[in-house]
């Protein structure tokens, strides 16, 4: 029972039904004394993974539609950073138009792969255990997203990769690309370049994704209308 009322108060906590620790801590006591409640250790801990998973879904799915990365400018993938020059030197001889096509193409690339990424997600969140639950529980505002991250991250570049690839050779980004390296290189004088155009797109896509997972954390935490869950209902009575 004692380990009942304490991930009921942790539960509680993460999703922020009370205002104040006091109020937590006298409802975890009614909960240890109600039998009947059907409330368990592992209700408790689906409750989170269910929370996480709906969170990471919708966070997949604002990222995977047109215009999920390139109309957010929090996320929006640039020109390479490392070809600055080389966007500089394109946009001075008249070539402004192709390097646009550019950014959009690597975008519409990275809401194509987006979509590999929501299994990776459920998996990692699933096979979460109690303590992680409670690690997360007690953590910052980000304790998910950081778990995700430190779970994931290895298996979304393995996905994304190659997903990545046939998404910019599917937008014409890599034709665009090859052609505006090629111009670049013929300027007399420059340093010539030819950047991995799929690994930054790869990274840039990941890094994006868990700007979004990061928000939708926060908003589950924070928003008690973006808690609609069977198991959540459950828990809480309602």
């Amino acid at each position: 029972m004692k380990k009942l009322t304490f991930l009921f108060l942790l539960l509680a906590f993460y999703v922020g039904r009370f205002e104040s620790k006091a109020q937590l801590l006298e409802e975890a006591k009614k909960v240890a004394g109600q039998n009947s409640s059907g409330l368990s250790e592992q209700d408790a801990a689906d409750g989170i993974k269910e929370a996480l998973v709906n969170g990471t879904g919708k966070g997949v799915k604002i990222v995977s539609k047109p215009d999920g990365y390139f109309g957010n400018p929090e996320i929006k993938i640039p020109f390479p950073p490392d070809a600055k020059e080389m966007e500089s030197k394109l946009r001075s001889i008249g070539l402004g138009n192709k390097v646009d096509e550019v950014v959009l193409s690597i975008n519409r690339a990275a809401e194509d792969a987006a979509t590999e990424a929501e299994p990776i997600f459920v998996s990692a969140i699933k096979s979460m255990s109690i303590k992680d639950a409670v690690h997360i529980v007690k953590g910052e505002d980000d304790a998910a997203t950081k778990y995700l991250k430190k779970t994931t991250s290895g298996d979304l570049r393995i996905k994304f990769k190659p997903k990545i690839k046939a998404s910019l050779d599917k937008v014409n980004a890599t034709i665009l690309w090859e052609e505006l390296v090629k111009e670049y290189n013929k300027i007399p004088f420059v340093q010539k370049k030819n950047p991995n155009l799929s690994e930054y797109v790869t990274e840039k896509a990941i890094d994006g994704l868990f700007v979004m997972i990061a928000k939708e954390e926060l908003n589950i935490r924070k928003d008690p209308m973006a808690r609609t869950s069977d198991i959540l209902k459950k828990v809480f009575g309602k």
